[in-house]
């Protein structure tokens, strides 16, 4: 059974705690990994996700089931993003107290943060047998968000001849291909 089917069983039986324990924890992860990328700051984005949690909790009962789920949950992580931007301290007044919603939001950042902590050191671990140029390349084009012009004059040579941009852009699709392949190796994706 899909998980919609589930968690809509369990709301027409009314057992709204545990369709909410049960939507909470299946997309939990997906949703503070979007949070997190949305807001740039993991305290922030549990703020929003217990939020988020909260609204689930308290809008699931009257959810009319015209798009998944799923769909539906980002919304409510969008509109939560959306207030906790617009007025922290007012949102934070306004705050639903639910002791198993913020349990649940609670367990899910969690074992959400452990797991990306546990990825990201295991990811570091993998740049960091990279060759140094490896290494430039990819923090310069991922981590610093560089134009290929940008790293290709980065990466020019002593007497300043620049490194052509195609042979940039080859060499950096290489250098995913390499890390995907450790990473596969490693069991970090399937």
């Amino acid at each position: 059974m899909s998980l919609d089917t589930d968690v809509k069983a369990l709301v027409d039986r009314s057992d709204m705690e545990a369709a909410a324990t049960l939507a909470i924890r299946s997309l939990g992860p997906e949703i503070l990994g979007y949070l997190t990328a949305l807001l740039h700051e993991a305290s922030e984005a549990s703020d929003v996700f217990s939020q988020f949690a909260e609204d689930l909790w308290r809008g699931l009962p009257g959810f009319r089931w015209e798009s998944s789920l799923r769909t539906w949950s980002y919304r409510l992580a969008r509109h939560a993003a959306l207030r906790h931007k617009r007025d922290p301290f007012r949102r934070r007044g306004e705050r639903f107290e639910t002791t198993q919603a913020s349990i649940v939001a609670g367990s899910v950042v969690a074992s959400t943060v452990i797991r990306h902590e546990w990825r990201a050191q295991q990811l570091q671990r993998l740049r960091a047998k990279l060759e140094e140029d490896e290494q430039t390349l990819l923090i310069l084009r991922v981590d610093r968000a560089l134009s290929w012009g940008e790293v290709a004059e980065v990466l020019a040579g002593e007497e300043g001849e620049r490194t052509d941009e195609a042979a940039l852009r080859k060499r950096f699709e290489r250098l995913k291909d390499k890390l995907a392949r450790a990473a596969k190796e490693e069991g970090l994706i399937d």
